[in-house]
């Protein structure tokens, strides 16, 4: 049996409130799925009761994008002036509201943790949203894997429909919506929205050319918001507590608003998730949250938020968890999931890892990421075995700068080269001590690289 999730450290578990930590507080200490009649008394659907019966589709829109919510799924695009993209024409009666829960990015768990202990939350924020975008439907794009999730997902909708909170004029509001649970068939690239619509719509998981955007041309060719299951789940304590209440619970300075499920892996003391302010330091995290380094252990570098992230140096500790500090010491902070990299770890090999895992996810839709993230793993593959040949690492500074933002189809490839650059910036003398002292002749090279 899996073991259940948390997002309960130490330093917290006393702490969590309704007016602190939103997302979070009505998760049960053993771990087990909060269904209706827990989630009523815990102040569920209140939210939705207010959206639907008192606030108008526009009203909706404008307090979220008041309130600074933005992507929680990495990208931070701010949620209501997505919303707001949605078209006004009164006459386009089909729209649709998807959720993303592909959740493939490695290192990240966030909304597994949501999904299987908070489904009505997840429910409630999309039927709240539907309702600012005039949405009929919606659809949960779950990863596969997500069994459990899947599950419960599937009796709370029970649940709601039971209760009248899905399906036809919902609480005599006039208001109809239908929310069903898709599951994908585990494809990374499913990550990206246009992507997700592809495979929703039973076709080969290929991001697509934009413009036409989803709002305008989505799912079906009608009107659609794609939305992450972290950022759907904020909405309702949006509509509850009010714009100046959300942006309070951030740190002071910070430009992100409110609060982020942010975590850390690797060999720390206490890995796990935990509901933090944004603004809060990756020290706090690292050190207060996690507990540290374990014994043995050190700390090498980390990743601030998945695998397509940048590696940065314990120095770099002290950089405030928003999207601008991590952006000012080099990298995205991505899903707000840190991974530490002990000081046991070769990073070539640790790359040759996360590569083999990118280049597998292609969809291989434009040549660079192709034929580009192979070609660097196969390199890395040499630089691990000690095979490695002088040029090497320069041949992959120029893969990273190829197939680096605005070059390729959709953001797989900049993302998956990332930690790559971030790393030979770092460590490159690990990469150099890959190279054999005996180059190889080249017809040799080429028969070892197709083989590989």
């Amino acid at each position: 049996m899996t073991r259940p999730l948390t997002s309960i450290g130490p330093i917290n578990r006393s702490l969590r409130s309704e007016q602190t930590h939103p997302l979070t507080f009505r998760l049960r200490e053993d771990g087990a799925p909060v269904w209706l009649a827990e989630y009523h008394s815990k102040g569920g659907y209140a939210a939705a009761k207010k959206a639907l019966l008192q606030m108008s589709a526009d009203e909706i829109v404008e307090q979220v994008k008041d309130s600074g919510l933005k992507g929680r799924g990495g990208a931070g695009f701010p949620t209501g002036v997505k919303w707001s993209l949605m078209p006004k024409d009164e006459s386009i009666n089909i729209r649709y509201l998807l959720c993303n829960a592909d959740e493939m990015e490695p290192n990240t768990w966030k909304d597994r943790l949501l999904m299987e202990q908070l489904p009505h939350q997840l429910i409630e924020g999309m039927l709240i949203s539907a309702k600012a975008l005039k949405a009929f439907r919606g659809y949960i794009f779950l990863r596969g894997e997500y069994v459990d999730a899947a599950a419960n997902l599937n009796q709370a909708i029970g649940e709601a429909k039971a209760a009248g909170w899905l399906g036809k004029n919902i609480q005599g509001s006039g208001f109809d919506f239908e929310l069903f649970v898709h599951t994908g068939a585990g494809r990374y690239i499913c990550g990206e929205e246009t992507a997700l619509i592809n495979s929703l719509e039973g076709r080969r998981a290929n991001p697509r050319s934009k413009p036409p955007f989803p709002a305008a041309v989505g799912v079906w060719g009608k009107p659609t918001c794609v939305n992450n299951v972290e950022t759907l789940s904020n909405v309702p304590a949006i509509i509850v507590g009010g714009v100046n209440w959300y942006k309070s619970l951030a740190r002071q300075g910070s430009e992100d608003m409110g609060t982020k499920l942010m975590g850390f892996s690797g060999k720390v003391k206490s890995p796990g998730i935990w509901e933090v302010p944004f603004g809060i330091t990756a020290r706090e995290l690292f050190e207060d949250y996690a507990g540290g380094m374990q014994d043995g252990f050190s700390l090498k570098c980390w990743q601030p938020g998945g695998a397509g992230t940048g590696f940065l140096l314990p120095e770099h500790l002290d950089a405030r968890m928003t999207s601008a500090a991590i952006g000012a010491v080099g990298t995205r902070m991505g899903t707000g999931l840190a991974m530490a990299v002990d000081n046991r770890i070769n990073m070539v090999s640790l790359l040759r890892n996360m590569e083999a895992f990118f280049a597998r996810e292609s969809c291989g839709w434009c040549t660079p990421c192709r034929d580009g993230l192979p070609w660097s793993l196969k390199i890395l593959t040499a630089l691990e075995q000690g095979k490695g040949q002088p040029g090497d690492i320069e041949t992959l500074l120029q893969l990273v700068k190829n197939l680096g933002p605005g070059l390729t189809f959709c953001a797989h490839a900049p993302g998956a080269i990332e930690p790559l650059d971030s790393a030979i910036n770092y460590f490159r003398d690990e990469f150099e001590s890959g190279i054999a002292k005996t180059p190889v002749p080249a017809a040799t090279r080429i028969k070892e690289m197709e083989a590989a």
